[in-house]
């Protein structure tokens, strides 16, 4: 049963938008694909090669500003970026993993947070180029959601299927072999700067890819939107967490659930609040409901605390917990 799940989930996906039509589940759905893609990404360089990023902000911005960069200064169309996105992302990651992998775990971690930075500064300052603060705007190719939805399940599924080829590769090997212990893939032979190079660049062309797309879908980019540590690196990597890290289809759910959550937030319990408001005409139910929407963060952070606590492999890591959680069997001990 396990093994029809996935082209079960994909006829899905492919008959989804003919069987919802409402063009707001649609949104969800086309953000979710995104997510899938970005989460994919992250999971290769964190859940698999060991290497913790903060840096998905930097390489969905320099995919992102491609795209509206084609448009301003070439004349080309947006979508010509699709493929440029993820070159322009995997040209930061490049300089970027070349001096930081010469350092280790926290350090790394932390260089990452500062490349978002200086790239956000870049867009923000280099007005002549980047329209700075005021941003760029584009005309959207469509008016319809369901070219950009099959677009971004596309991109979802050739990063799905292009990470599961990599993993069986011997490059995969090589990823786990730094994730488990650096020093003995080193002392085996195996050069970790350049896998670690291959692994970095890997996921920044998904991640550039999936901005770029964004750009195409939202039409509108600004340094503050697609470079937000919160709104991009720190999603990318709850989606990783939750999902669970090293997992193939980890990032497929993870996608799926912080979607679902950062919405049920944005919404206010999908309007319960605001309907509360307008019945009982209370000021501090209006107060309470415009706190709640705005505290998707803090819901964030407790639903991650909670997966730690119960699920620390992530949701597809610790699947089978979940079975027997629901079925109330006990895990069987192996006797001695």
């Amino acid at each position: 049963m396990k093994r029809f799940a996935p082209p079960l989930l994909l006829v899905l996906l492919i008959l989804f938008p003919i069987l919802v039509q409402d063009s707001y589940y649609q949104h969800l759905m086309i953000l979710v694909l995104m997510w899938v893609a970005i989460g994919t990404g992250w999971n290769v360089i964190a859940g698999y090669t060991g290497q913790v990023s903060f840096g998905d902000a930097a390489f969905f911005g320099a995919g992102a500003y491609t795209a509206g960069l084609f448009v301003h200064k070439l004349g080309l169309s947006a979508w010509w970026a699709m493929a440029f996105g993820g070159i322009a992302a995997m040209a930061v990651a490049f300089p970027f993993g070349w001096i930081c992998f010469r350092l280790r775990g926290a350090y790394f971690a932390l260089a990452s947070l500062a490349l978002n930075e200086v790239m956000r500064h870049i867009a923000t300052i280099w007005e002549p180029l980047t329209g700075g603060m005021v941003g760029l705007l584009i005309m959207q190719s469509f008016v319809s959601k369901i070219p950009y939805y099959y677009i971004a399940l596309g991109m979802a599924v050739i990063s799905v299927l292009s990470v599961q080829f990599i993993m069986a590769s011997k490059w995969g090997y090589y990823f786990i072999s730094i994730r488990e212990d650096q020093d003995a893939a080193e002392s085996l032979g195996i050069d970790t700067h350049y896998y670690k190079m291959c692994s970095l660049n890997i996921a920044a062309f998904l991640t550039g890819t999936a901005g770029a797309l964004y750009m195409n879908y939202m039409g509108f980019i600004d340094p503050e939107v697609v470079f937000s540590l919160h709104d991009i690196s720190i999603m990318a990597i709850l989606v990783g967490i939750v999902g669970g890290v090293g997992t193939l289809y980890g990032p497929v759910v993870g996608a799926f659930v912080m979607v679902a959550v950062h919405e049920f937030f944005r919404t206010g319990f999908f309007g319960l609040f605001k309907g509360l408001a307008a019945l009982t005409g209370s000021a501090a139910v209006e107060t309470a409901a415009k706190f709640i929407m705005e505290a998707h963060v803090l819901g964030f952070g407790v639903l991650v605390v909670i997966v730690i606590l119960i699920l620390p492999n992530g949701i597809v890591g610790d699947w089978s917990r979940i079975k027997r959680i629901f079925t109330g069997t006990r895990q069987r001990k192996v006797p001695g």
